[in-house]
């Protein structure tokens, strides 16, 4: 998901969540226990499943809906959540069938069928929203609900379907509140996960409550928690210091991560590698400089990383050489083995033999948040001080910078992705396949022709080779240039428990594991 959503493959991961609109049929809450309160600097960009593919709406929709499938703590094989069981029938990985569990009720009191199942899988592909998670379900050809069996008819062979599944792209909404199409305006939701929406504030807070009539995966749905939004990281580090928060993450400014003691007796640290990773895009469109591959690849041969990740991040994040992070199956280091070390002299060869002029003037954009604003300092200083190029930083706040690349708007930007599933595709149909989310006009049918093959191995690492030659491919073409992989980090109070499991590496944000001693 864009920066986006999560964290994959770790030892021990955390995060914070956030949260959206209630429904009016909402338990109070005040049983005497104190929410948790949980600081972040994520943004919520719409409460409907089909309006949002990023990490703070993500993080929501994990705790307030249900999908037909979750996957359990650490685990990269989906488990059924709202589904008793499901599973592919026949050789072909071409149907895939999934029966609802009895007695499932939605925050309003409407039970579940498998027509909802249904409608809310078609309504993210039919609504086909700019921000949506419609891509997720590209090789879907239909879904068709027979009481309450939902099976599902594929395009292609997808071994990595039921993952999709397990996503924010398969959460289920009540048919008879959400249109089937156009988002559902309003900051209110209706779903039937571990927790009910009590009251929602955009950009400033949500409390979260549990849901006593929850039926699913999770045993125990938890204490009642209040999430806090903050626009800097500044602010957020501000609150944690004023003991405002009782659990921070994403994002604490570098700095003070860097120099968090573990082995304080007043607070809990955790620190993990994770698979989040953050990429310059380019807008490959014919118009932009960036249609040239010369002036892309140029880019990819003086970069230095180096500075970036020990400079700006103070050693929080590490460099990426390759669109499939470290940690994850078929990882290579494909840019590393083409573009070894900055060189001023590799880029001006390239855009020479392309006939470039330079400088090249094009724009770079990024949306404000952590230490992004200093990223994109140290990007256009190393670019500009080769004399090859001449950067025009934008900035935008969240919402109109995806409106921004969308439309093709800037000729490069930076922007994060958190994987939505333990999986190599995952950083690679989303980024560089068909009608990609970075949506920068990138279409190489070679490598839409690796990634269906990828697809159609149940055993994963039998794909290896196909996800070695989609990375060597994307170093030559240079859609995005990967520029580190996060560590990551969770602070939580010493009487706040069940904080090393927000995030697990499975892309589920577990609020429900928090609670006081």
């Amino acid at each position: 998901m864009r920066s986006i959503r999560l964290r994959i493959l770790v030892t021990c991961v955390v995060l914070a969540v956030i949260g959206v609109g209630g429904w009016q049929l909402l338990p109070s809450g005040d049983d005497g226990q104190q929410p948790i309160r949980v600081g972040t600097t994520d943004i919520v960009s719409s409460l409907d499943p089909a309006g949002a593919y990023d990490a703070g709406s993500w993080a929501l929709f994990n705790n307030i809906y249900q999908s037909l499938l979750t996957f359990d703590p650490s685990s990269t094989v989906p488990t059924g959540d709202a589904a008793q069981h499901c599973g592919f029938e026949g050789d072909g990985l071409l149907t895939y069938s999934c029966k609802l569990r009895s007695g499932i009720t939605f925050s309003n009191g409407d039970k579940m069928t498998g027509h909802d199942v249904a409608f809310s899988i078609n309504r993210v592909t039919h609504i086909h929203d700019g921000q949506g998670p419609w891509s997720l379900l590209s090789t879907m050809k239909s879904v068709e609900a027979h009481g309450q069996t939902v099976t599902f008819h594929l395009k292609t062979p997808d071994a990595t379907f039921p993952s999709k599944l397990a996503t924010g792209a398969g959460a289920i909404v009540d048919s008879k509140y959400y249109p089937a199409d156009k988002l559902r305006p309003g900051d209110t939701a209706i779903g039937s996960g571990p927790y009910l929406l009590k009251a929602y504030k955009q950009g400033v807070s949500a409390t979260l409550v549990p849901n006593p009539k929850y039926t699913g995966a999770i045993s125990k749905t938890g204490s009642p928690v209040d999430v806090e939004y903050f626009k800097t990281s500044e602010q957020l580090n501000t609150a944690w210091q004023n003991k405002k928060v009782d659990v921070t993450h994403r994002q604490m400014p570098p700095s003070v991560v860097a120099k968090v003691d573990a082995s304080s007796s007043d607070m809990h640290v955790t620190e993990a590698a994770s698979a989040e990773i953050r990429n310059m895009v380019f807008n490959t469109r014919k118009g932009s400089p960036m249609g040239t591959k010369a002036v892309r690849q140029a880019i990819a041969a003086v970069i230095d990383r180096d500075k970036i990740t020990a400079g700006v991040y103070d050693s929080t994040v590490e460099p990426l050489y390759s669109v499939i992070p470290q940690g994850i199956t078929s990882h290579s280091t494909a840019f590393f083995d083409m573009y070894p070390k900055p060189s001023k002299a590799k880029a001006e060869e390239l855009l020479k033999s392309a006939g470039v002029q330079t400088p090249v003037h094009f724009s770079l954009a990024y949306s404000p948040g952590g230490a992004t604003a200093q990223e994109t300092a140290e990007i256009r200083r190393q670019l500009d001080a080769t004399g090859l190029f001449k950067v025009k930083v934008i900035s935008k706040e969240w919402q109109a910078f995806q409106k921004g690349y969308a439309a093709g708007d800037y000729d490069a930007y930076t922007i994060g992705w958190l994987p939505d599933y333990p999986d190599p595709d995952d950083f690679v149909a989303p980024l560089v396949g068909a009608d990609n989310t970075f949506q920068n006009g990138y279409d190489n049918k070679k490598i839409d022709g690796l990634i269906t093959a990828t697809q159609q191995y149940s055993q994963r690492a039998q794909a290896s080779g196909d996800f070695k030659t989609i990375q060597q491919t994307v170093a030559a073409d240079v859609p995005l240039l990967p520029l580190w992989q996060k560590k990551d980090y969770v602070l939580s109070t010493e009487n706040v428990t069940g904080s090393q499991y927000l995030s697990d590496g499975t892309g589920i944000w577990r609020l429900w594991e928090l609670g006081r001693i």
